[in-house]
């Protein structure tokens, strides 16, 4: 698992796909979530900026991360 150093104890949908490699551009991003492609703990997500928190599980193509950020 890839924990995510910030301060914010949240980080938006889009830029989460990205850090993790899931896409290589922001446009891939917006696309594949406003496309209903990405869930959100169970649950399609279609909005980019959708804020995650720590304990979110993120699924797409087959793989499910989960969000944990750096103490």
């Amino acid at each position: 698992m890839t924990q995510i150093p910030t301060d914010d104890p949240t980080i938006q949908l889009d830029q989460f796909l990205k850090i993790m490699n899931l896409v290589a551009t922001g446009g891939q991003a917006k696309m594949v979530i406003q496309g209903g492609f990405v869930e959100v703990n169970g649950e399609t997500e279609t909005r980019r900026k959708r804020k995650l928190r720590h304990g979110d599980l993120v699924s797409f193509e087959g793989t499910t991360l989960q969000v944990e950020f750096d103490e």
